[in-house]
C-alpha cells in the first residue's frame, strides 16, 4: 500500500529520495539573505559617490553629444589651445616671390588652433599648390610655434606666345603669368615650343658674354633655329646647327668692324661660308647714292 506524502514534507524523505530530488529547492528560506541587507550595504558607500556618478554620467552625454554633432575637433582645440599648446607664432623662410599673405592664406590656422591637432601634411599640400612653391617643409615647435620652409622656382625665362606672356623654369614649365617689371632682364623667348628649348639657346648666349645683355628675345622658327633680335632692332638669323660657332663669328666680326653698331636691319648667318647683311632703306639708298649705273662704286665714304 503506497502512502503519499505532501511536497512540503521534504523533510522525511528516504536518503535514496533526498538524492533524487531537485538541486537548490532545498534551501531554507530561513537562510537566504534578506534583500534590505543587500541594499544597505550601499550607506557604507562614501557621501560623493552619487555626485560623482552623475557628474560622470552628464560628462558622458555632453562628450557623445560633441562627437555626434562633429564639434570634437573645435572643443579639443580649444582645450589645449588655452592649456599653452595653441598657435602664436608661425616662422617663414626661404621665400622671395611668394608673400606671406599667400603662405599664412595657405596654412589655414585659425583663432584657437592647437599646434597638437595641426595636420602638417595637409598643410605642406597646400602650400604646393602655390605658383611659385617647388618643396615647402612644415615643422612644429612646442609648444606654441609653426615653422614653415619654403623652396622656390627659379625663374629661367620669359615666354611669350600670342599675347600671353609668362615666367617659365628651365624645364620650360609655366610659374606665372603674373609678369612686372622685375623680370625685365630674364630673355624673352617666342613662339609655341619654345619654353622647351630655350636652355639650349640661352647656353649658347651665356658662352659670348660680350652679346647677351644686347640679346632683347630669341624667336624659335619653325622649331627649327633661332633669330636674335637684338636691343637696337637689329635681327640675327642663326643657322639650325652649329649656332654657337655662329655667335662666337658674330662677336669676332663685331669686335672688328662694328658690325652691329652700323645701320643695318639683320645679319643673315645661315649660310655656311658667307654672312649676309641687310642694310637699313636708308644705309640702301645711301649706297646706291655711291654706285653708278654699273653697280661700280664710285665715291667711299664711312658711314656715320
Amino acid at each position: 500500500m503506497l502512502s503519499l506524502r505532501r511536497k512540503s514534507d521534504w523533510g522525511y524523505l528516504t536518503p535514496l529520495e533526498a538524492e533524487l530530488a531537485p538541486r537548490g529547492r532545498g534551501v531554507s528560506r530561513l537562510k537566504r539573505q534578506p534583500l534590505w541587507r543587500a541594499v544597505g550595504r550601499l550607506s557604507e558607500l562614501p557621501r560623493w559617490t552619487g555626485s560623482a556618478a552623475a557628474l560622470g554620467f552628464l560628462t558622458l552625454t555632453v562628450t557623445y553629444g560633441i562627437i555626434l554633432g562633429g564639434h570634437g575637433r573645435l572643443v579639443a582645440d580649444s582645450l589645449l589651445s588655452s592649456s599653452g599648446l595653441g598657435i602664436e607664432s608661425v616662422k617663414l623662410s626661404g621665400q622671395l616671390e611668394t608673400n606671406e599673405f599667400q603662405i599664412l592664406e595657405a596654412l589655414e590656422i585659425e583663432e584657437g588652433s592647437s599646434l597638437v591637432l595641426f595636420d602638417v601634411e595637409e598643410a605642406r599640400q597646400r602650400l604646393s599648390k602655390i605658383a611659385w612653391v617647388k618643396n615647402a617643409s612644415v615643422m612644429k615647435l612646442y609648444p606654441s610655434t609653426l615653422q614653415v620652409t619654403i623652396q622656390e622656382r627659379e625663374p629661367f625665362v620669359l615666354w611669350q606666345r600670342g599675347e600671353t606672356v609668362s615666367i617659365v623654369n628651365r624645364e620650360g614649365d609655366v610659374i606665372t603669368d603674373d609678369v612686372d617689371g622685375r623680370y625685365a632682364n630674364l630673355l624673352l623667348v617666342m613662339n609655341h615650343g619654345a619654353n622647351r628649348r630655350a636652355s639650349e639657346i640661352l647656353d649658347a648666349l651665356n658662352m659670348v658674354p660680350e652679346l647677351r645683355p644686347r640679346v632683347r628675345a630669341a624667336i624659335l622658327v619653325s622649331d627649327r633655329r633661332w633669330d636674335l633680335m637684338l636691343e637696337n632692332g637689329i635681327s640675327i638669323r642663326l643657322p639650325e646647327e652649329n649656332y654657337s660657332r655662329a655667335l662666337a663669328d658674330l662677336v669676332d666680326m663685331d669686335a672688328e668692324n662694328g658690325l652691329l653698331s652700323r645701320d643695318i636691319v639683320a645679319v643673315d648667318m645661315r649660310l655656311p661660308d658667307r654672312v649676309v647683311v641687310r642694310l637699313s632703306d636708308d644705309a640702301a639708298k645711301r649706297r646706291k647714292e655711291l654706285t653708278d649705273t654699273d653697280g661700280r662704286l664710285v665715291k667711299m665714304r664711312r658711314d656715320t
